[in-house]
């Protein structure tokens, strides 16, 4: 399919892999696994993606934020992100 896919690489290492831009993207087998250090590296520009559905789903890659409802502290760069990464795969 002309796909280069490497691994399984470890979590701890392959993050700093893929910041160093080794990879296009990382595949996580639990959340956890891939939240915590996409999050790490890259609050509210990152995207949770969920492959293998029929549709397209993409996530921001933070909570609900209820705490924060009406402080006017929301960013919303990383809802910006998952809906032209929806946009860019729809397209595709």
């Amino acid at each position: 399919m002309g796909i280069n896919v490497a691994g399984p690489i470890s979590p701890d290492a392959v993050f700093c892999l893929a910041k160093a831009g080794m990879f296009d993207i990382v595949v996580s087998m639990y959340h956890d696994q891939g939240l915590i250090p996409l999050k790490l590296l890259s609050f509210n520009h990152s995207v949770n993606v969920t492959v293998g559905l029929p549709i397209i789903r993409t996530s921001v890659d933070h909570g609900t934020g209820f705490d924060i409802v009406g402080k006017g502290w929301a960013n919303p760069s990383s809802l910006i992100q998952a809906v032209k990464v929806a946009a860019h795969f729809a397209r595709s």
